[in-house]
């Protein structure tokens, strides 16, 4: 069962300066996560962020970073636009710096590979050679304080901190090379004859190329943030408020509860509310997914960073600044593009050890150089040993995951599908039973009243305004189609007594000492009511779809009121693209057998579970769980909050302003079933790219040192130069990164 406690402690962000890779992060994630009060710490490297939920102070949080070797900043008080805006202008400058720092590291590396392979070896022989590399050397030394410092401080930092990351690979690796070079310059006799060889271009094109690369991918990487840029994008400036009867415009910040909002055609709605003049049509498309517009008149809701299509219309305030749904689908996003799923986390676990790992292999290759290679052997186990360090760096596998995840749950967010976390976005991908229920899953939600049959001698009238002031205090959608066709015949409600709401089975209550009940069979049974004379009555409504209720008034039966919930248009479809992909559909519900039956009938499924309580819901999924299926489960988010937990990803079905968001993993804007498929292709095309991506960058990795410390030398006499390297690993970043990008070409079929 999942545990949501985390949902009730604070959650603080930073943005992160100095961390180069996954080593990085798990370094992070450890230091913050021993901190004492915090429950969870999750580093999102792509977007540089931490996200750490606990009662903790902001400054030791920020200490406890800096103490780790990188620096951290609250992003606390700002607003999401305001951070945007700051990350966006910090990535333009730090693009700017590492392509500048590419050029000035360029400038000198590519002459000096063209006169490599123009001219030949670079190699030390006479006094003059040694003071045209000597000028050489200082300017490679001059480029790698200029273009390379960030590589060399970040080595520094970890060092102290005693540990390795990419910085240290990048700085061992291309110091090595330079090193190696000066000693063959200043103090060439200590080197054999043979291997009086410099490698200053290795070292500026190394650090050049990684430049390039690293601005690359910040500027491929700056796309991922698509779907908040347009979430953002939707919220207002302004609104113009009605105070003393004069219209005005005001800052959005100034907006208060209860305050009267005029909107006109073509607007943008800058607050949550409920419309008390004028009817229009509103296009919720951003929010929702829904592409048709939406009707609305006196009494509907409307929600901020919608369209006004058509009329104007006037609204009170419900909902401002960080409350509105808006505001918390940004909010929601945002934590789940920060967190991890556990193929992520794993990815974490294996870069920390993997940079130590490489440091060893790099040692290891150079000793069996200098002990078994041929001459000039020196040479030799210095190349092989650059290279191994270079081509190792676990920058790709650092971005594998949390790019992917950026895009794909920014994808899903545009088709109205709200994706809570990283670990339900991996299971979704694996669900192989999708459990659903019934009123407002299935069908509408909204039923009505078809039928009343009187039992005893009582009128229509009578029996409807007995139940509907029975009804008033439920928040069950049937006991909304009740009080609506009260309201319709002009009813008024009266006031009741010793009201109590039995669950699975009704509810009981007296109204002027009459003894009231109102429920299913099972509770008009378990109270000795006699209905066995109407059995045949409410078993031929319920053939036809309709869901009987029995009214008894004093222990005798009085009435049976049908209420019927249509399937909505959509349901079919959706559940047969639920079947296509291979998933198992079962309905659940609490209503009778013979209801049920009819309305599985109809939506195409085969399995179904009728006149259950909450906790046989939840039996059910377990037994379920115990067949070693993944579980789905699809609700209102309330009513099934039990169930929805136990799932192993549970699905809160709703609109834009009230999905259960608390409730489930993964939320749907609005309410088709289609949103259900789309999640699930969303989950499936993220994972499968996240694979991609750890599969690519890992094999490369690990495939690509043997090849870095010279395995192909004996068989072919080719040894990888450092510098071919450092292109590689600075492009197998801009891959990864190009890579999860495609997921924003993606688009769920409805078919």
């Amino acid at each position: 069962m999942k545990h949501q406690t985390e949902d009730n402690l604070q959650s603080q962000e930073f943005i992160i300066d100095g961390a180069s890779c996954a080593g990085c992060v798990s370094k992070i994630e450890k230091a913050l996560k021993q901190v004492d009060g915090v429950v969870n710490a999750s580093m999102n490297f792509a977007m540089k962020t931490a996200v750490v939920t606990g009662n903790v102070n902001a400054e030791l949080l920020i200490k406890t970073v800096e103490q780790a070797g990188y620096h951290a900043k609250s992003s606390q008080g700002a607003s999401d636009a305001e951070l945007l805006n700051e990350k966006e202008t910090a990535d333009a400058i730090y693009y700017q710096r590492l392509m500048r720092n590419m050029i000035i590291a360029l400038s000198l590396g590519i002459p000096l590979m063209i006169y490599s392979l123009v001219v030949g070896e670079m190699t030390v022989t006479t006094s003059s050679e040694r003071i045209v590399w000597l000028l050489v050397g200082l300017l490679t030394m001059a480029i790698m304080y200029y273009s390379g410092k960030h590589f060399y401080r970040g080595a520094w930092s970890s060092l102290k901190n005693h540990s390795a990351n990419m910085d240290t690979l990048i700085a061992l690796g291309t110091g090595t090379a330079w090193l190696y070079s000066m000693v063959v310059v200043l103090a060439p006799h200590l080197v054999p004859e043979m291997a009086r060889h410099v490698y200053f271009e290795a070292t500026a094109m190394i650090i050049g190329l990684i430049n390039l690369g690293l601005a690359l991918e910040v500027k491929a990487r700056g796309r991922t943030s698509q779907a908040i840029k347009r979430l953002i994008g939707l919220q207002p400036k302004t609104a113009r408020v009605m105070r003393n009867d004069i219209e005005q415009d005001i800052a959005i910040e100034q907006v208060s509860i209860d305050d009267r909002v005029r909107v006109r055609p073509g607007e943008k709605i800058p607050v949550d509310g409920n419309v008390i003049e004028g009817h229009t049509t509103i296009d919720e498309s951003m929010l929702t997914g829904e592409p048709m517009p939406i009707v609305k008149a006196a009494g509907d809701k409307v929600s901020a960073g919608t369209i006004n299509k058509t009329g104007s219309f006037l609204f009170v305030a419900t909902r401002i600044g960080k409350d509105t749904a808006l505001a918390q689908i940004i909010s929601m996003v945002k934590r789940a593009q920060n967190s991890k799923p556990p193929i992520g986390r794993l990815a974490d676990i294996i870069a920390a050890y993997f940079v130590p790992t490489v440091m060893i292999i790099s040692i290891v290759s150079a000793l069996v150089w200098l002990n078994f290679g041929p001459q000039p052997a020196v040479a030799f186990a210095m190349v092989a040993a650059t290279t191994v360090l270079i081509i190792a760096c676990p920058c790709a596998l650092g971005l594998a995951t949390p790019m992917s995840v950026m895009v794909g749950i920014g994808k899903a967010a545009e088709a109205g599908v709200l994706i809570r976390n990283g670990e339900a976005l991996q299971s979704a991908a694996k669900i192989t039973v999708m459990v659903l229920d019934k009123t407002g899953t299935i069908t509408l939600g909204s039923p009505k009243v078809t039928d009343v049959i009187l039992t005893a001698d009582y009128d229509e009238d009578t029996i409807v305004q007995l139940a509907a002031s029975l009804e008033s205090n439920s928040e069950h959608p049937l006991a909304a189609a009740i009080i609506e066709s009260a309201t319709e015949r002009n009813l008024t409600l009266t006031k009741i007594q010793d009201f109590n709401a039995i669950a699975g089975h009704g509810i009981e209550a007296k109204i002027d000492k009459q003894q009231l009940l109102f429920g299913n069979q099972k509770l008009m049974l378990s109270k000795g009511i006699n209905i066995e004379p109407h059995i045949d009555a409410s078993q031929l409504l319920a053939e036809e779809a309709k869901t009987p209720m029995f009214f008894a008034i004093d222990q005798k039966l009085a009435a049976i009121i049908a209420v019927s919930d249509p399937i909505k248009d959509d349901s079919i479809a959706a559940i047969k693209r639920l079947q296509k992909n291979a998933i198992r559909v079962i309905m659940l519900t609490g209503d009778n057998r013979a209801t049920a039956k009819a309305i599985a009938l109809k939506a195409g499924i085969t399995e179904f579970f009728a006149e259950l309580l909450p906790e046989d819901k939840v039996k059910k999924i377990i037994e379920l769980q115990m067949a070693n299926e993944i579980v789905g489960m699809t609700g209102d988010g309330i009513n099934d909050a039990p169930a929805l937990a136990m799932a192993d990803v549970g699905f809160a079905i709703g609109t834009g302003t009230d999905v259960a968001i608390e409730s489930a993993d993964i939320a749907l804007m609005r309410g088709s079933l289609h949103g259900l498929a789309d999640a699930i292709a969303v989950s499936k095309a993220t994972i499968s790219n996240i694979k991609q991506n750890l599969v690519g960058a890992f094999i490369y990795n690990v495939a690509g040192i043997p090849f870095a410390a010279g395995v192909l030398y004996p068989f072919f006499g080719l040894l990888l130069s450092p510098v071919i390297a450092g292109a590689a690993m600075a492009f197998s970043s801009l891959t990864v990164v190009t890579n999860a990008n495609r997921l924003r070409l993606f688009k769920a079929q409805e078919h």
